[in-house]
């Protein structure tokens, strides 16, 4: 459509919408994942650069996340001169990024599991989806883990990809899921990992900001209860320990009605996480269904906004250059 946009701002319409519809259609690849293919290699030079020290986690993070976004920034140099291909390698890029339909998956299969009182397979397939320890929770609790992951992984594993795909293209998709990869592989606070990965940890915090805060504000508006998600998002997401996790629960607490938070167990050390949306009633197995649906919408939500956002911006841009042009041709 004349006039409709620059080719970038078509480009990224076109891939990441196409690249969010394969994943709701296709899902993850079952082998030769591109973020598992990552993975194996930063666990690689993980091997060579360990050492139980900042600096060297930060030339880990620098080595692994910036090599992904370089490659994806060669990449679409490569093809900046064909839309076409450029729109191929934006859809590519997303659907290998983004994980909504997997996580969906996980969370149906355990709360499927949980359905049919068969516990010990929800604790067995637990695992897929957060790091906590299943052997310490019962159904309720596992319940309440399924739905925790499903708010984060909204923002981590969707959300967040698509913010920094609006602002960088490919490359910004690339490198959303490289540092969020790493945080998971290296940025919990383990004796192994408490320096190695703390620039990894507090990159991923950076890059996860604005994706955290959009899911959170969409929540509100998908989920039914926009009164309740932004009395638990005032009120609970500060008390938090990440700064990211903290507003996507509460406003999925508040949005579904939901009590998140409390005790959990992570490799068999206890924390003692605040209660978000404490007027909420204790999880239930019908809300981890409930939760995947609001992660849907959220989903093709955040799609809708950023690539308003994307054109929004980019108008911006040549309306303030043409006014730039027509104040020097006046002086002239």
């Amino acid at each position: 459509m004349p006039g409709w946009g620059s080719a970038a701002e078509r480009i990224f319409a076109y891939g990441a919408t196409a690249g969010l519809l394969a994943d709701r259609m296709f899902g993850d690849p079952r082998r030769g994942h591109p973020v598992a293919a990552f993975g194996t290699a930063a666990g690689a030079v993980e091997r060579t650069l360990w050492r139980d020290h900042r600096g060297w986690g930060a030339l880990h993070t620098l080595v692994c996340a910036g090599g992904a976004a370089g490659a994806a920034a060669l990449a679409a140099r490569g093809v900046r001169d064909r839309p076409a291909a450029s729109a191929v390698l934006t859809a590519a890029a997303t659907w290998a990024v983004v994980g909504g339909t997997s996580l969906g998956r996980e969370a149906r299969a355990i709360g499927g599991a949980l359905t049919a009182g068969d516990i010990e397979r929800a604790r067995r397939r637990l695992p897929h989806l957060c790091g906590r320890d299943p052997q310490a929770l019962d159904g309720q609790q596992i319940a309440r883990a399924v739905v925790e992951s499903v708010a984060e992984n909204t923002s981590d594993a969707v959300v967040g990809a698509l913010v920094w795909g609006a602002v960088a293209g490919a490359p910004g998709l690339v490198a959303f899921r490289a540092v969020n990869t790493l945080d998971a592989m290296v940025g919990h606070r383990s004796a192994r990992y408490r320096r190695f990965g703390w620039a990894s940890a507090r990159l991923d915090d950076v890059a996860g900001w604005p994706g955290a805060r959009l899911t959170a504000a969409l929540a509100v508006l998908a989920g039914g209860r926009p009164r309740g998600a932004v009395r638990a998002l005032r009120q609970d997401a500060h008390r938090h320990p990440s700064p990211n996790a903290g507003p996507v629960e509460a406003s999925f607490a508040g949005a579904l009605g939901v009590r998140l938070g409390g005790t959990l167990t992570y490799g068999g050390r206890v924390e003692h996480r605040p209660v978000l949306n404490g007027a909420g009633r204790p999880v239930e197995v019908a809300d981890i269904e409930r939760a995947v649906r609001l992660s849907r919408r959220v989903n093709t939500l955040a799609l809708a906004v950023c690539v308003t956002g994307r054109f929004a911006y980019g108008a911006l841009r040549r309306a303030r250059a043409a006014g730039t042009s027509g104040s020097g041709k006046e002086r002239r």
